[in-house]
């Protein structure tokens, strides 16, 4: 991912540098286990975490141009640090020991940034709806006016969703929370699987049930869809505000602070570019699923023509979404909200959001459906296309309004008079601080 779209914890976690350190941390505990199981000297595996430090990405590089094999130059550069018990390293392994286990650290680590970022956004959109829980306003489908809602209620939907791709995005980092120290072809043949179970207890992770020499791709295809079903939900969200901030609609508006500029040429140009940006970067994250699920089939026990493709899908898709996260969580708590303005689109459609409610008043009276729905209809077509106040035509129809009561059926304020069940339910997704205990 470009810098312009990297934020630094995130970016950290995806360096060279961190990739080494988790290659040196998983080679440590493999050590480590080994010395357990009594295979290898224990005082030589203490002296030699207490003499290597992770070497730096230049000198791997500069060893690989002889080696042409990144992680062999990075044991032989983990090796020249040590003596004699430098011969201990790599022991049994395998690349893919090395290289799978140290992904599953930095999936890890990587996704509990993620999982911070929707729970940051669950907090700024849940503040929002309740902020606007009562403002009405006009509910559409296919772009055009249907019943009203509020503007609050329209946010929970999104808290809702949010939470959502939280529990997906977790059970994905549980998926993959696996490690694996099985050697060539996955058999343990140069290995103990109690080795396995030791090291990965060290490293946090569970062992693979069963590696062919690497971890079944299916995992990283389920992270990455995960990922890609966060960033389309961004991007359901910044699509709304890109209409509702049209100039023609004008309902909400991005934070706009001073000193900015809208345009280049326009001086007067208020532009939500950043739910622009949000959708732009989800087409990213998505065609970056399409290659997770593309990794998965494997010839026999593994190739690595994965591997090429997940360096680059795998740390992107989490510096997108994480740089997403973060802008729709600015662009929630600033977003600016019109009500009024709310309120006028609603009543530019003359009264024709209660069509719903006189048909049913009026089926409920007696009348049978169909001649009750082309009864509505046809006032609602003349309101429509003379710009006539639906309310006052009906008023006037002594016939429809000798049937019904039409105050009960024209008032606003019945048709979204389940608000509160609705905010009781999101306030049970929202998060509650962990007792602290002395």
């Amino acid at each position: 991912m470009i810098a312009r779209y990297a934020r630094p914890a995130m970016a950290t976690i995806w360096s060279d540098e961190t990739r080494l350190a988790r290659w040196l941390d998983v080679e440590l505990a493999a050590l480590e286990a080994w010395a357990e199981v009594g295979a290898i000297p224990a005082e030589d595996v203490a002296q030699i975490r207490e003499q290597v430090v992770p070497p730096t990405p230049e000198r791997v590089a500069e060893i690989e141009q002889v080696t042409d094999h990144d992680l062999a130059a990075f044991v032989d550069a983990v090796s020249e640090q040590l003596g004699a018990e430098g011969r201990w390293v790599h022991h049994g392994l395998t690349s893919s020991d090395v290289v799978d286990t140290a992904l599953s650290l930095q999936i890890q680590a990587a996704g509990r940034l993620v999982v911070d970022g929707i729970d940051a956004a669950i907090d700024a959109v849940v503040a929002q709806a309740d902020e606007h829980r009562h403002a009405i306003c006009i509910g559409r489908s296919h772009g055009i006016h249907a019943e009203p809602t509020t503007f609050g209620w329209k946010l929970a939907g999104w808290a809702f969703e949010l939470e959502r791709a939280r529990t997906r995005v977790e059970r994905a980092l549980e998926t993959n929370r696996v490690g694996q120290f099985s050697g060539t072809v996955g058999t343990y043949a140069q290995l103990e699987p109690e080795v396995e179970r030791l090291a990965c207890e060290r490293l946090g992770l569970d062992p693979d049930p069963l590696s062919t020499q690497v971890i079944a791709r299916d995992r990283h295809a389920e992270l990455l869809g995960a990922l890609a079903l966060a960033a389309t939900s961004l991007e359901r969200f910044a699509t709304e505000i890109r209409h509702l901030a049209r100039t023609e609609v004008r309902e909400v508006e991005e934070p706009f602070a001073k000193g900015m500029k809208g345009s280049s040429a326009m001086p007067h140009k208020r532009n939500p570019k950043v739910a622009e940006r949000i959708c732009g970067l989800a087409r990213v994250v998505r065609a970056n699923a399409l290659v997770g699920l593309e990794n998965v089939p494997l010839w026999h026990e593994r190739d690595i023509s994965q591997s090429s493709a997940e360096r680059v899908v795998i740390p992107d898709s989490f510096l997108a979404l994480d740089y997403m996260l973060d802008r729709f969580n600015w662009l929630m708590r600033g977003l600016v909200v019109y009500p009024e303005r709310m309120r006028r689109n609603l009543e530019a459609s003359h009264g024709l959001f209660f069509s719903h409610r006189l048909l049913l008043a009026l089926v409920e009276s007696g009348l049978p459906r169909d001649a009750a729905y082309r009864a509505v209809q046809a006032h609602a077509m003349r309101a429509w296309e003379e710009e006539t106040d639906f309310t006052e035509l009906v008023r006037d129809d002594r016939e429809l309004a000798g049937r019904v009561d039409l105050d009960s059926v024209f008032d606003l304020d019945a048709t979204v008079r389940h608000v509160d069940t609705v905010f009781d339910r999101m306030h049970t997704i929202v998060r509650k601080e962990e007792p602290v205990h002395a």
